[in-house]
């Protein structure tokens, strides 16, 4: 088994940061890569390169003092990725990212495995309006790089969509009836065995994050349903290292995968506390080509994200020993914005 001593990062936010803190637990040291110069990631990493994603130069002079490279986010241009691959290894594989970054290309992908999502249409000219009544209320999204509820809009009644710019590919989304939504991490290890850990119950608000909570309170059919999902997808894509799915439960207790993240996952954040091996380590240990350790929940847990200014009330606060909290350091305070998270361990 090969053991790779310096892993390359490219991103350098809070994700990035609970990469360099698993890494260094386990005597992995991490480069990371980053087009912030603020990113606080540089806060963790044994050393932060600042750079452009498009600075060809300098990302291949950073790919070439690393062994192996990941990434905390999976928006980076894909034609980058594929340059430091032609120098060192890259997981999980770019040509995912390809698969990933656009909604409709993700959707196809997931339905031809005979997985369902909500139903759909890819809407690229005014001529895709035509027949839509059966997906309205809907919600119409850009392809691609929309997170947090970015590049969406809800749309109640046909002409809503008469005000909406046509400039980008969008696929418009049938409305459901949500009961709940659940996420499952896996990890894929190079070897091509899997480790997955249990569904997390995800609550969102203003289309963020909110809590995740563990155990989730659905059924043991849909557990086993949506580990088996996530291994499928992940053995399909090839994928090494941690990835999420996210689903929706309708009110028909259908299970609808409603998107893949090719990377460890804030819904996961409640395994570094909940669990024996966090999300995090995890994906070091598989992009690594280390040992796997099958992950085993140590205490169920919530987990709350701080968004903005909340940040700045609980850093004054005194937590409880079975509380943590984690202060992402980021410079600057903005609406939306992931401060930090709290978990709380549960009896």
């Amino acid at each position: 088994m090969s053991n790779h001593k310096v892993l390359g990062i490219i991103g350098g936010g809070q994700l990035g940061s609970m990469l360099c803190q698993a890494a260094s637990k386990i005597n992995i040291k991490t480069k990371i890569y980053c087009d912030d110069k603020d990113a606080p990631a540089q806060n963790y990493s044994d050393e932060f390169i600042y750079g452009a994603y498009n600075d060809d130069d300098k990302i291949i002079e950073f790919a070439n003092q690393v062994d192996v490279v990941t990434f905390e986010f999976e928006n980076i241009p894909v034609p980058t990725l594929k340059k430091i691959k032609s120098v060192k290894p890259v997981y999980p594989d770019p040509n995912i990212n390809f698969i990933i970054q656009d909604r409709s290309r993700e959707k196809k992908f997931i339905n031809d495995l005979g997985i369902e999502t909500v139903s759909y249409k890819k809407i690229s000219s005014q001529k895709d309006l035509e027949n839509i009544d059966k997906l309205i209320p809907g919600i119409l999204k850009t392809t691609t790089l929309g997170y947090d509820g970015k590049g969406q809009y809800i749309i109640s009644k046909n002409n809503d969509l008469n005000k909406i710019p046509l400039n980008n590919d969008f696929i418009l989304e049938k409305k459901i009836t949500l009961k709940k939504e659940i996420s499952v991490i896996i990890t894929r290890y190079q070897n091509g065995s899997s480790a997955t850990y249990e569904p997390i119950e995800n609550i969102h608000k203003d289309q963020i994050l909110d809590t995740s909570t563990i155990p989730s309170s659905v059924s043991n059919e849909i557990t086993n349903l949506s580990k088996k999902y996530a291994k499928l997808l992940a053995d399909k894509l090839d994928y090494i290292g941690t990835m999420c799915i996210e689903y929706f439960i309708d009110e028909n207790d259908n299970l609808l995968v409603n998107e893949i993240a090719p990377r460890v996952h804030n819904s996961g954040h409640l395994t570094i506390n909940a669990y024996n091996v966090s999300q995090f380590e995890s994906h070091v240990r598989a992009v690594c080509n280390l040992e796997k350790i099958e992950p085993k929940m140590t205490s169920k847990a919530v987990m709350k994200n701080i968004i903005g200014d909340e940040i700045f009330e609980y850093r004054n606060k005194e937590t409880n020993s079975d509380e943590f909290f984690f202060d992402y350091l980021k410079k600057e305070s903005k609406n939306k914005r992931k401060m930090g998270h709290i978990t709380k361990l549960l009896d």
